[in-house]
């Protein structure tokens, strides 16, 4: 996979994200102590675990981990929707290029100019160009954004 996204800045992120998230709040109720060392230790660990299957050849193996990271690490009742610039962080990349949007099947030219980090009027033109697609319900597919990112990769 050809991406401008290291392994060690998405482990960084995605360490950051799990401490941020999940361990500070456990360390506001519970006080800190060995066992909350021990998990961000771990965490550290996992994180790269993480990055090297997100960054791998296995497309499954990188949904399946994008998804259960969205879904641990950003929680909630509707759709995920983040802001535009998550996009552009190291992890927003790597969930655009492997999954496109997780949630959203068609997307604002706004959110697919933040994915793939250009204006809205570029995806305007864009659509007009036939390199992404309409999707049916106004905007453009998630797909076309995932597939053209790729076609980026490649050259």
């Amino acid at each position: 996979m050809t991406l401008e996204v290291t392994e060690a800045e998405l482990a960084e992120q995605l360490a950051a994200l799990v401490g941020t998230r999940l361990l500070d709040p456990l360390e506001i109720l519970l006080g800190a102590d060995w066992t909350l060392t021990k998990l961000e230790r771990r965490t550290r660990t996992q994180a790269a675990v993480w990055a090297k299957e997100l960054l791998g050849r296995s497309d499954r193996t990188a949904t399946q981990t994008a998804v259960s990271l969205i879904a641990t690490l950003y929680p909630g009742d509707g759709p995920f929707d983040p802001p535009a610039a998550w996009w552009q962080t190291p992890f927003g990349q790597v969930v655009a290029y492997r999954v496109g949007h997780p949630t959203i099947a068609g997307l604002s030219y706004s959110t697919a100019g933040a994915m793939l980090g250009v204006t809205k009027q570029a995806v305007h033109d864009l659509v007009n160009r036939g390199k992404l697609v309409r999707h049916e319900d106004g905007g453009v597919t998630s797909e076309s954004v995932r597939l053209r990112l790729r076609q980026r990769s490649r050259r």
